[in-house]
């Protein structure tokens, strides 16, 4: 299903199954009984969304195993999104529960199937880390958690998901998420109402948490095919790869015409550059590479077969010039120096985890256009100022600066 299909039958059916799960939770709760303060020892981790969103979650899984040592933690996403958690390792395969989307009928058998296994685990939380999805919301309720922990809209409207969270806080536009993902922990058995008025204040990590160490002869075999696919690339004394795409929210995309006079520029000072992306993103690679017109510049899109080898062309490679979105926070895994630009949304909120990354965003009155409660469907139609402004001038700069960074062994 196409994206604003999935934002249409959220809007319509998801309000209305909330609204009746709401007053079968409020009867349901009268012959209930209270809470026993018993120690987690399973939990669910709702994460439907992007892979990078997992990257930011990582204090969250670290403030998870702090407080409930004993619980085993469960992760539900999307099929096509499972990548990132099954390489870290967050969870066993075996805790690792998919969604297939590709089809409305697909998604009904895979939530009807899920749901039951769930239900068999007796499941003591969920931490629901959609923002204000409903599908997620009625499956945090579904899978039959006692503790259900995810964000309210208060008085929001137009962003109504039900009321039978019972750790709920409410979402907070001015702190970064992966705090209130952290925050999402802490509510868990909380009394009052917000419930992250009496949590601990966490500062903002200077890194995700999370690491992903190859073994030298992967590496070293990796480098072997580089050079035996793409000798000239290897040959180069620096290497920068772009991330030109835009995924599935293209608004988020600094125009190719600038990727391709950066790549031009940074060519005829000697550096290799290479475009990378999924094979969707060929067009667009191949538009870089006709402007750019020199042989240093390289398309390696669709070349990595596996996120694994993504991050291992990362160890690679010297600076990432990307787009806001997975790529971006995935390098924060890495070595790599990153350059990140952000206008449709927001690096206060999103910004990545590592302090190798740079955000570039220029802050017009606009930006973000982006965000939970619109769900980031931007009013822009394609216009996007916020970065066709940034000048190349300044992203050559801030390239030039880290490929300097990354050339010094002390830096």
């Amino acid at each position: 299903m196409n994206i604003r299909t999935q934002r249409l039958i959220d809007a319509v059916v998801g309000q209305a199954l909330c609204a009746m799960l709401s007053l079968w939770a409020r009867l349901w709760q009268r012959h209930q009984a209270p809470f026993s303060k018993q120690p987690l020892r399973q939990v669910l981790v709702i994460m439907l969304s992007e892979m990078g969103s997992m990257v930011l979650a990582g204090p969250m899984f670290t403030r998870i195993r702090q407080q409930h040592p004993q619980a085993q933690i469960h992760i539900l996403q999307l099929t096509r999104n499972q990548q990132v958690a099954r390489m870290l390792q967050l969870a066993p395969d075996t805790h690792l529960h998919g969604l297939d989307d590709s089809s409305l009928f697909s998604l009904v058998a895979d939530i009807w199937r899920v749901m039951r296994h769930l239900r068999q685990l007796r499941l003591d939380a969920v931490i629901d880390c959609e923002l204000f999805s409903r599908i997620s919301a009625l499956l945090a309720y579904a899978c039959g958690a006692r503790w259900r922990a995810g964000f309210t809209p208060h008085t929001q409207e137009g962003l109504y998901r039900g009321s039978f969270m019972n750790a709920a806080i409410p979402y907070n536009p001015y702190r970064h998420i992966s705090q209130q993902f952290v925050a999402l922990v802490d509510a868990i058995g909380a009394t009052d109402a917000p419930r992250s008025k009496r949590v601990p204040t966490h500062p903002l990590a200077t890194d995700s948490g999370l690491s992903l160490v190859f073994a030298p002869s992967q590496l070293s075999d990796y480098a072997q095919a580089l050079r035996r696919d793409h000798p000239a690339l290897m040959a180069a004394p620096q290497r920068v790869l772009m991330y030109a795409g835009g995924g599935l929210l293209p608004i988020r995309a600094w125009p190719a015409a600038h990727y391709a006079e950066l790549a031009r520029t940074l060519c005829n000072q000697g550096h290799a550059v290479a475009v990378i992306g999924l094979p969707e993103d060929q067009a667009l690679a191949q538009e870089i590479l006709r402007r750019c017109d020199h042989p240093l510049c390289h398309s390696l899109v669709g070349y990595t077969r596996s996120l694994e080898e993504l991050l291992m062309l990362f160890h690679h490679c010297d600076v990432l010039v990307t787009n806001d979105g997975g790529p971006g926070h995935f390098a924060s895994l890495t070595p790599i120096r990153t350059l990140m630009f952000f206008g449709p949304e927001t690096s206060r909120l999103y910004g990545p985890l590592t302090p190798r990354a740079t955000v570039i965003e220029l802050g017009l009155p606009c930006s973000p256009c982006l965000s939970a409660y619109n769900h980031r469907d931007t009013p822009c139609n394609g216009d996007n100022q916020c970065l066709q402004q940034i000048d190349v001038a300044q992203v050559l700069r801030l390239t030039q600066t880290q490929l300097a960074l990354a050339a010094s062994p002390n830096a």
